[in-house]
Order: C-alpha cells, then structure tokens, then sequence
C-alpha cells in the first residue's frame, strides 16, 4: 500500500477522535442474483476494512441510502458482466478517517463527506477523493441529494424542457426523488400534480408545493386525469410502471413528455417488469407527437457536479426540503445498523415512506489508544 496519513504502525491505524480503526468490519455483500434481495445479499460481519490508496479517502459511514436500484443491481440487471460477490450500496455520508497522501492536498481528516459509489452498505468505504462533496456537517438530509436529488434535478433540466405554466405529473410524488421532482417543477414555476397512497402523503405534498394531490387508493387516477386535465399534462416523471406507465402515457398532451427513471412495480418479478399496454404505442406518440425519454443517472456523470453544487446551494438558502424516512414509524422502529438495511428495503416495497429512505451506522468511539 501507498503512504497513507494518520496511520500507526501496528495493523490498527487512528481516526480523527484517537479510537482505532478496526482490522475488520460488517458489509453487505451480494453473494447470487435473484430480485429477491434478501436472497441475494449477505451479511458479512469480518470483511477486512480497506486501505485507502494515495488519492483515496477512508469514510466512515454514518448514513446510508436506500435506491430502488438496489434491487436492480442485486439481481443482475444492471450490468450482466458483474459476477457474485460484490459489494452493494450506491451513496453514503460519513466522516474522512484516513486519506492517503495526494488526497490529503483537498481533504483533512475528520472533515464530513457525501459520495456516490457502489459498496455504500459497510462500516467503511474507500471513495477516491475526486468523487467525494465536501459537506459542512454529517446530516441525513445531504445523502437525500446524491442519487434522489441529483436524477430529479439532471432529468428534469436535460429532459423535461420545463417552463412556467407547464403541466407536471409526478408519480410516487412522496417518495426519495419524487419530492424533489415536486419542488424543481414549482421552482420552474410549473403547475404540478402528485400520486401518492395516503392522505398522509398528500399533506407531505402540499406543504412542498404540489397543486393537485391524487390518492390512488382513493381516487380513480385516470378519471381525476381526465376530468380536471382534459388538455393533458405537458410532462411526466415516471417511476412507477405497469398500470401507471399506461395512465400517464394516455394523460400526455400534445408534444407531451414522459420520462421514465425506473419502474418500482414490477422490480420484484423475476423479469423485472410489470406488462405495458404496448401494442399501440407507436400510434399514441405519433397521434400527440410526444416521446417518452429513459433516464439513468450514470450516464449523466458528467452534469453531476453541477447538480448537486446547485441542490446544495438550494437547500442551505431554504428552499428545498430533504425530508428523510428513518424508519420510525416502521413496525420495528428505526432503521439503525446494516442489519436493518433489508428492512428499509421492505419498507420500500410496501410504498410506506414519505421521503427518502435512509439507514443509520452508529459508531462506537473507542477508548483513546
């Protein structure tokens, strides 16, 4: 290994708060693919913990986020050339504990990072420096940002074309990235419209904005769609699929747009969707002229920076709210420690959360060497 700063010479290496840094530590780990991600994931509870390279850092993890990609990726979806094991977690927010030497030119030991890299779910991550945001403090609400917030802002600006008077359709408008798509549509001065699953959640959405709320375990979507949108709605955030895919294809107006940044209803099933009337589509989208658009946050790294240096900026003035779902009104209350990671999936699953999910990594400090 390269020179790395704040090591001693014993295996044991000291952290900003003069505990040691174990030898060993929990991960998560996929270990088969399947879309069931209890099945796939295991908990290894004596992974060694890794060593920061000269442009690394060393993070200990402190909150993690929950993704929908989660199970995507766990159940091969992603990317068929990654074989088991491998690690799993997309984004973590955490102190720097050790940072090898050339990264020790931008970051300092003890300072509080965001990052986006996969093998978030363990106690301490390596994240090359370049990667990590510097944050003024380790709190939930700057992990909302990172993948939730950064594929709202992104897909919305390169995609969605909003302008003021512009009909929006958020679906799962209570979820980790729909309230973000909520606000920036408002901010954009749009006028925007929410599924959610309880009246709960409605209040959630009106109190961030959104103009018309729709509970679709009470209300008939389609016909609230038709009645009071008889033009159709200029653009939809769509994450949903199945059914509600259909719904809001059929709700687009003239040049209307539609942008897919997942399909949560069908993630579970062995294929990973849930059927689409597609048969007529090319005559839909020809008959409105609309397009529908897929969006994956990977491939617009190169926007990514921007994005969050901007939702960062947002959230410190005031003017976004990063509400975050730790669980507490789980049936097995908050979500603290891996070992809840595959009960924040579940809860996931069930549509429960309003905002995003995020598990908690308590540490421990050792005594002082």
């Amino acid at each position: 290994p390269r020179p790395i700063l704040d090591m001693s010479y014993s295996r044991h290496f000291l952290d900003f708060q003069g505990s040691s840094i174990p030898s060993s530590m929990k991960k998560l780990v996929v270990t088969k693919l399947s879309q069931n991600f209890r099945e796939a994931v295991t908990l290894r509870q004596d992974s060694p913990v890794p060593l920061p390279g000269d442009g690394d850092l060393l993070v200990r993890n402190r909150f993690v986020g929950i993704n929908a990609s989660d199970i995507n990726y766990s159940a091969g979806r992603y990317d068929a050339s990654v074989k088991p094991p491998f690690d799993i977690g997309f984004e973590g927010v955490g102190d720097v504990v050790a940072l090898g030497l050339s990264a020790s030119a931008d970051y300092t030991v003890g300072q509080a990072v965001a990052y986006l890299k996969a093998g978030s779910f363990a106690e301490y991550t390596v994240v090359p420096a370049k990667q990590a945001v510097p944050l003024p403090s380790v709190k939930p609400e700057f992990l909302t940002l990172m993948v939730s917030g950064a594929t709202a802002y992104i897909s919305l600006k390169e995609l969605g074309e909003l302008s003021e008077g512009k009909k929006v359709l958020v679906t799962a408008a209570a979820g980790g990235t729909g309230q973000f798509a909520v606000q920036l549509a408002k901010a954009a001065k749009c006028h925007v419209i929410g599924t959610c699953s309880s009246d709960e959640k409605g209040g959630f959405l009106k109190s961030i904005g959104c103009d018309r709320t729709i509970n679709y375990k009470t209300e008939n979507v389609e016909s609230v769609l038709r009645k009071d949108y008889p033009e159709g709605v200029d653009i939809v955030y769509e994450s949903v699929g199945g059914k509600m895919f259909d719904l809001a294809l059929n709700s687009l107006a003239t040049k209307g747009r539609l942008i897919v940044i997942g399909f949560i209803a069908g993630y579970q099933n062995p294929t990973g969707l849930q059927p689409i009337k597609a048969e007529l589509l090319p005559a839909k989208l020809l008959k409105k002229s609309a397009s529908i658009r897929g969006f994956f946050l990977n491939h617009y790294l190169s926007e990514y920076k921007m994005a969050l240096k901007h939702l960062l900026k947002m959230y410190e003035r005031g003017d976004l709210v990063c509400e975050v779902d730790c669980g507490d009104m789980s049936p097995e209350g908050k979500f603290t420690g891996l070992e809840s990671v595959f009960r924040a999936v579940d809860y996931m699953y069930m549509g429960k959360n309003i905002g995003k999910i995020v598990v908690e990594l308590p540490h421990s400090v050792n005594s002082k060497l």
